[in-house]
């Protein structure tokens, strides 16, 4: 059997294993190691010399030393603090009454409060969690259609992923050896036309038929002065922390691992000003960062040892070959590749199919002169699907968990599917007006996101990119 066909081997076994439910880092680095004592195996080697040993302890020092995912960690960890600073039901109310005169208002506050919360944790089944606990059973008190309801927290809650300071962009960016920076620049016009979108269906069916949007009455038992102080005192803090925050990434006031470090100080002010810093909540914040950390690093190094003896055994030209020999042209490829990210998105993680099959796909973006910024950012929005789709669905499953007996999965599965099709949307969009993308970082940065292309190809940054085609 030729190496490249034991590189084909490798990578099925790794799916039909995972598939069986087996951890996905440690199932990485037992298919790392064990193909890996064959690929470098030599007669007149004792075993404990195999060089897959070496590369192996290379790889946990490269992944442990890395300067990019430092920032990892400490954005969780500001993540834990806010998520348990008890503010979420302070958020939606102020903002329920300060949106009162809005249609659909309920709906309209929980998703600004899930996008607010989102972009502060970046941790979707929390937001989800916690929403569906304050939010969802206020929306269906006051007669808000099941399906509606759902769908906007399940939305709502997922933004994190996309909205900076994400936790997926940083883990890309150490993948695709990118700017974490310019990621971040990068993803908030495509994350915030999103947002933008999600509100702008809720406004127009709650205005088309507002049954489905009954207005509470308590909300008007608060008069525009008290409103206003609700919002100052719970809105406005939480948006100044994450506006400096990433104010200060983009502008280039601090690195994004001091800007994180600073965060979880802010979060940790917000805690104790809210009356809610107790030393039970920083120990759990403390545990669930460093069991968070701890898998996002595992998964770096099984990935970093299975991709390298896959690439040792001529997996990565296979791969290469493959696509070429199928002359696709550089939209074709995209479209290939968003729908097989799309696909793996169902029985699998964001984190793992960042750190395990969007490096299959890093090699071949030169070839079709395709931005590596860009690709992130498509992926980093096609994502938002895996969360929202069946069967895996994540967040419906995360609200099912909290929501009332009687609301069923089904009815949250539907209420998914208009926010699944906005999201398809955005990614033609996306597709289409790359600028979106590379709008951005040529502010702020003065000058075009890096390429491995032709400069003379204007493809990329071209609206008309797909036209030459």
């Amino acid at each position: 059997m030729s190496d490249p066909f034991v590189a084909l081997l490798m990578l099925g076994l790794f799916i039909v294993f995972i598939f069986f439910g087996f951890p996905i880092a440690f199932t990485m680095m037992a298919m790392g190691m064990g193909f890996g004592f064959y690929a470098y195996y030599m007669p007149d080697q004792l075993i404990w010399d195999n060089r897959i040993l070496y590369l192996f302890t290379q790889n946990t020092f490269s992944v442990m030393n890395n300067d990019v995912l430092i920032s990892i960690p400490l954005f969780l960890f500001m993540g834990y603090i806010i998520e348990r600073a008890n503010i979420l039901d302070r958020l939606f109310l102020s903002l329920q009454v300060g949106l009162r005169g809005v249609p659909g208002s309920m709906a309209v506050a929980a998703l600004v409060t899930c996008t607010l919360f989102a972009t502060a944790t970046g941790i979707v089944g929390a937001v989800v969690a916690l929403m569906g606990l304050i939010a969802l059973p206020a929306m269906l008190k006051a007669g808000y259609d099941e399906k509606l309801a759902s769908g906007v927290i399940t939305a709502g809650g997922t933004l994190g992923i996309l909205i900076p300071p994400s936790i997926l962009l940083i883990v890309y960016a150490a993948t695709a050896s990118v700017s974490v920076v310019k990621m971040y620049a990068a993803a908030i016009i495509p994350g915030f036309t999103l947002a933008a979108l999600y509100l702008i269906y809720i406004i127009v069916r709650a205005t088309l038929n507002p049954s489905l949007c009954p207005k509470p009455k308590d909300v008007y038992d608060y008069s525009v002065w008290e409103s206003i102080v609700m919002v100052l005192k719970a809105f406005v803090p939480l948006a100044v922390l994450i506006m400096s925050v990433l104010g200060s990434i983009l502008f280039g006031l601090a690195t994004p691992s001091e800007a994180a470090a600073m965060g979880v100080l802010g979060g940790i002010i917000l805690a104790i000003v809210y009356r809610a810093f107790t030393w039970q909540r920083l120990r759990e914040s403390v545990y669930l960062t460093a069991r968070t950390s701890a898998m996002v690093c595992f998964l770096f190094v099984g990935s970093a040892t299975f991709a390298s003896v896959f690439g040792y055994l001529g997996g990565e030209n296979l791969v290469k070959d493959f696509m070429l020999a199928l002359n696709l042209s550089p939209l074709q490829f995209l479209l290939l590749s968003q729908f097989l990210i799309f696909i793996l998105g169902w029985p699998l993680e964001w984190s793992e199919i960042i750190i395990i099959f969007v490096p299959i796909f890093l090699p071949l973006l030169p070839l079709y002169g395709i931005d590596p910024i860009l690709f992130g950012i498509l992926i980093a929005v096609n994502l938002q699907t895996a969360f929202l789709t069946p069967p895996m669905a994540m967040s419906a499953y995360y609200l099912k968990g909290v929501a009332p007996k009687s609301l069923q999965l089904n009815t949250i599965f539907s209420g998914c599917m208009p926010f699944v099709y906005i999201i398809l949307f955005t990614l033609a969009m996306t597709y289409v007006f790359p600028a979106m993308v590379t709008y951005l970082p040529e502010v702020f940065f003065d000058q075009s996101v890096e390429m491995e292309r032709d400069p003379n190809d204007e493809s990329v940054v071209n609206p008309d990119f797909f036209k030459q085609q």
